[in-house]
């Protein structure tokens, strides 16, 4: 009997701690998968919620939803690709073709319930199989698989989950398109582009957290606005937005107080929250401007309170959610394109797979914008 491939591995072994390890090589599984060789994977700030206890996850897997990589092997179903191609996953979650083309045509009206899609009205309108999303990489829920901190991943329903790598962006920027860019794009466009051009031009948005995803939040809505302004406790992440044409200000120097002055009193016509906690979501609200706009991506861990008198006061539109991130991929793409060489900074901190204990703890501290690894 021959003996079964091992690769080495990161593994989540409990709060606060992950080891690298032997783990077997993942094998095709369904006809639709695709092995994939991984070249380069990240550390995203959405890590550090099973990291650090905030979101309950069981021990044991492969975390990574942001990595590139060369296809190794491929199903007997996976159409459009070769072995040999350099790739990036589109997201961290993998879905059937066939129901996402069905969820694209019905939404926003439809709901899971129990493996059906179900209209708002309660009607059955389709039966949608219950494992349709495969979560790369994160270890909550019962149709998660492991990601690409390792050096193979297997990737469910490769044609519609994998891209070819486009030459003018560096693989190790790829990642970026994982994940952060694309939720930061998607934070900024939820809004901005949906309004004529010359209002957006001279409206004031302001970004509250400048960790990765805040920083691609600012390099994608200078697409729109002239006038951004900059949110942190870290200086030097706030000399980052600078430097992207923000205005910074410090968490800890009454950001509400100057956002009202330079704005002759009114407040943030679009304010955007990719922080993920209750006191962010609190500080855009008194950010915001009457009739504004709040639109969050931050992952909530835990419930939300709100003044009701204050938001209905204000008229206050708010939206929040996962990222979309196959739906906008080629217009954040587009975007990526055309700053990349800005964000190259993000990128700069290399680490082999083996240091990654001691990554997650810079990347934990703050010590890091991000950490690539090369396995």
């Amino acid at each position: 009997m021959a003996q079964e491939k091992s690769m080495r591995a990161v593994v989540f072994k409990g709060v606060g701690n992950v080891q690298v390890e032997d783990r077997k090589v993942p094998t095709i599984r369904d006809p639709r998968d695709a092995i994939i060789k991984v070249t380069v994977a990240a550390l995203c700030g959405s890590d550090l919620h099973w990291y650090r206890g905030h979101q309950e996850t069981p021990t044991g897997f492969i975390p990574g939803h942001e990595f590139a990589g060369v296809i190794h092997e491929l199903g007997s179903q996976v159409t459009g690709f070769n072995i040999g191609d350099s790739v990036v996953v589109r997201t961290f979650d993998s879905i059937n073709p066939t129901n996402l083309k069905l969820l694209n045509q019905n939404r926003p009206h439809l709901r899971h319930n129990a493996g059906n899609v179900s209209t708002a009205n309660g009607s059955k309108q389709a039966v949608v199989p219950k494992a349709s999303y495969s979560f790369i990489g994160n270890g909550a829920g019962n149709t998660s698989i492991d990601g690409g901190q390792a050096e193979y991943v297997r990737v469910p329903f490769a044609s519609s989950t994998l891209i070819v790598r486009p030459k003018e962006i560096p693989e190790c920027m790829l990642v970026l398109m994982g994940d952060i860019f694309p939720t930061g794009y998607f934070a900024a466009s939820r809004f901005l582009k949906n309004i004529p051009q010359d209002e957006a031009k001279s409206s004031t948005t302001v970004v509250v957290g400048c960790g990765p995803v805040g920083i691609c939040a600012i390099a994608a809505a200078s697409k729109w606005c002239d006038n951004i302004i900059a949110i942190d406790m870290v200086p030097e992440r706030l000399e980052e937005a600078r430097r992207l044409g923000a205005k910074p200000i410090l968490h800890s120097d009454d950001p509400a107080a100057k956002v009202l002055a330079s704005t002759e009193g009114r407040g943030a016509d679009f304010v955007l929250e990719v922080v993920g906690n209750a006191a962010a979501m609190e500080l855009c609200i008194q950010l915001v401007r009457p009739f504004g706009n709040i639109s969050s991506v931050g992952v909530q861990t835990e419930e939300l309170v709100f003044n009701g008198p204050t938001l209905y006061a204000k008229n206050v539109t708010i939206a929040w959610g996962r990222c979309p991130v196959r739906g906008i991929f080629e217009e954040a793409l587009a975007r990526l394109s055309e700053v990349h060489e800005k964000l190259a900074f993000l990128c700069q901190c290399r680490m082999n797979l083996e240091q990654a204990p001691e990554a997650y703890k810079l990347f934990n501290d703050r010590k890091v914008h991000k950490v690539l690894f090369s396995p």
